[in-house]
């Protein structure tokens, strides 16, 4: 029996509900049908590419048949890893996996062979699924016989060779299987409470944590958020950030899906800004960084046509006609919205804290800023804004069936985040003792520091383990002070950290780019001291405890996670060497 918990009143549409994924593919087939899903293209690298568009319908129809093909093979209740970058057969072979009664387990694509093979060792998985460009990885892998792997599965070739299957050919197949009278994809029932999703903490293989996750986890979360936002018929979103993270496995794949949005598979990071014209996207779900880049451009391209000035003049003239309930955001900035392929309407963004001027400012030219916040171990989401409610800088309001408390809270409120709830994980695989530590009565406790405010508003403030203390007890989030550094134009990205080589005094590390109009032609040494005045500005902005003392300046990016979160140990294992 699970124990109950105190929801949160935070619903503002009625919520359309459904417990597992069969549920959820046979909700949007009966919805949307004939409705565009997925749409891509054949061959990205062609300069005439041929686009395809896969319906509702036919989406369910491929999961039903690759299913049914998987279940052919024995692999029932097995597990089964998939690893590509973002493409159709992803979100087929997910839900095949899910929706056939067996165990998936998505894995990084940014991992190095020994990593790869050190996770499908410890998953047990018995089959992957993977991108093409992975192919010689797991013929060596197979050579090795180290893993519990049976059947190797490439998503991007058309015939079987060399024991290597191929994923179109095992469509083909359980299409075939299905027209002669197979059955066995209806004959299956969901257990909407078992391990379903086994998903990698990100961190080396030794110290990364395998979370387990239901289909009810996860249904709860997507059902949840319905009750959030609401998009239009038409509407077109853009997947680009690494689907295998439950973050936009959530928010892009399965939310967006539910809600019967079509999705567009991006090029790739660098075509973001071609892609959100080729295909009209009028929404995006992303991170921080990416923000901050289109920020930065939008306001390049500004400062180079000289229209600093009245750009700056026109938002203040449209946010006060805002105030009013006049809104001509979009007919006002239409030369800002057309690069952005002038559909754009909403951003829904998390991971990680975003600068407050960067939400102000997309929020003034007519697009609209979601914030979420959440974790693997939540599924992920745990708060979020909405279509009625935001408040920059916070991480918008609990999900209405999830509990949030703030713990061990300091002398201005700021403790522990904690939250119980149906979209909270079963545990971690095969670590009960780490599993204790963070679940407790029923409640996760998520390693992150925070304060609800007096209106419900939840807002992050940094992790635990990144909090940095001064021998006189003052503490200090480095994510406050990188926000701050990285408003430099002259700074691309910035880590600050505490360094025991020079008494304990705060330093950073800053990254500039080679590319920047303000830096060309400049010696390092030049660059050293124009970075140098920057901290100074930062330094005069802030207590003096906070104050920033040593500068380390590079044009090298940082070490980041898919979703381009900083790797903290890592960086301070490459700045002292």
């Amino acid at each position: 029996m699970k124990e109950e918990f105190k929801p949160q009143k935070n619903k503002i549409y009625p919520e359309v509900h459904v417990d597992n994924f069969r549920e959820l593919l046979d909700y949007t087939t009966k919805q949307f049908s004939d409705r565009i899903a997925f749409s891509y293209k054949k061959d990205a690298t062609s300069k005439n590419p041929e686009f395809v568009n896969v319906s509702f319908k036919k989406h369910h129809e491929d999961v039903k048949a690759f299913s049914t093909k998987l279940i052919s093979m024995g692999l029932t209740d097995k597990r089964i890893a998939i690893i590509s970058h973002n493409q159709y057969s992803w979100p087929v072979s997910y839900m095949a996996i899910n929706t056939g009664n067996m165990v998936c387990v998505p894995l990084d694509y940014l991992l190095p062979e020994n990593e790869i093979e050190n996770l499908l060792i410890r998953s047990k998985a018995e089959a992957i699924i993977f991108d093409g460009k992975f192919l010689e990885i797991f013929k060596n892998i197979k050579a090795k016989g180290s893993t519990n792997l049976k059947y190797y599965i490439n998503m991007n070739s058309n015939e079987h060779a060399d024991d290597i299957l191929s994923f179109w050919k095992l469509l083909e197949e359980g299409y075939s299987l299905i027209k002669s009278g197979d059955t066995s994809y209806n004959n299956i029932t969901i257990d909407n409470d078992k391990m379903s999703i086994m998903l990698f903490t990100s961190g080396t293989t030794d110290m990364s944590k395998a979370v387990m996750l239901s289909q009810r986890n996860i249904c709860s979360n997507v059902s949840a958020m319905t009750t959030l936002i609401k998009y239009e018929e038409g509407d077109k979103v853009l997947s680009f950030l690494p689907l295998h993270h439950t973050f936009e496995c959530t928010a892009t794949y399965l939310f967006c899906f539910f809600i019967g949005f079509n999705i567009c598979y991006c090029d790739g990071l660098r075509h973001i800004a071609k892609n959100l014209v080729e295909y009209k996207i009028s929404g995006m779900v992303c991170v921080p960084a990416v923000l901050d880049v289109m920020y930065r451009q939008i306001w390049k391209n500004i400062k180079q046509k000289k229209l600093t000035i009245p750009i700056k003049i026109m938002m203040a003239i449209s946010n006060f006609l805002l105030m009013l309930h006049i809104d001509i955001r979009r007919k006002l900035f239409k030369g800002i919205l057309e690069p952005l392929g002038g559909a754009l309407r909403t951003i829904i963004y998390g991971s990680a804290s975003a600068d407050t001027k960067v939400i102000k400012f997309f929020n003034s030219i007519g697009v609209r800023m979601i914030q979420g916040y959440g974790l693997t171990e939540t599924s992920p989401v745990i708060s979020c804004e909405s279509d009625k409610y935001q408040r920059p800088g916070s991480a918008g309001r609990p999900l209405f069936c999830e509990d949030v408390q703030i713990i061990n809270t300091d002398e201005n409120g700021i403790g522990e985040i904690t939250v119980k709830g149906p979209n909270v994980m079963l545990g971690y695989y095969e670590n009960e003792e780490k599993t204790k530590e963070v679940l407790v009565d029923g409640y996760f406790h998520t390693g992150d520091l925070g304060y609800i405010d007096k209106d419900g508003y939840l807002f992050v403030t940094g992790r635990i383990k990144d909090m940095i203390v001064l021998k006189n007890g003052k503490k200090i989030f480095p994510q406050e002070l990188e926000i701050l550094l990285n408003n430099s134009s002259l700074i691309e990205e910035s880590f600050v950290y505490l360094s025991p080589t020079q008494n304990d005094k705060l330093c950073t590390k800053l990254v500039y780019s080679v590319d920047n109009d303000n830096l060309k032609g400049k010696s390092e040494e030049e660059i050293y001291e124009l970075l140098k005045e920057e901290v100074k500005k930062v330094n005069l902005q802030i207590p003096s405890y906070k104050n920033i003392y040593g500068i380390k300046v590079t044009n090298e990016p940082l070490i980041k996670t898919t979703t381009q979160k900083i790797k903290r140990h890592e960086e301070i294992k490459r700045i002292l060497g």
